[in-house]
């Protein structure tokens, strides 16, 4: 597995888990692409695209920051586990922000 550069972030979607739960994250179009492969290969339920060119705001940047810094991203789009991006309460907290300013409840 190649690891990919710095990512930056730009779109929300929404992922379904395989127990039928649902979370938003902040990703980009190759998060993107990874997350419809999981859906192929049955690692997750469904992904969505709610918004696509997210303003980079300051939440965004910081958000950003770190999932660069907290986890391993694949360059490649088939990859052999999907990876959800877990989040401390202050992150959780950064991602709400951002679905607020984005207008995506």
């Amino acid at each position: 597995m190649t690891k990919a550069g710095f990512q930056t972030l730009n779109i929300i979607e929404e992922i379904t888990r395989l127990d039928g739960s649902k979370y938003k994250e902040i990703g980009n179009l190759l998060h993107n692409g990874q997350a419809e492969y999981a859906v192929e290969e049955k690692m997750i339920q469904e992904v969505r695209i709610l918004k696509l060119n997210i303003p980079h705001s300051n939440n965004v940047q910081q958000y950003e920051k770190y999932v660069n810094e907290h986890f391993e991203i694949p360059a490649e789009i088939a990859i052999d586990h999907y990876q959800e991006w877990e989040r401390t309460p202050e992150v959780e907290q950064l991602v709400q922000q951002i679905l607020i300013e984005n207008k995506v409840s």
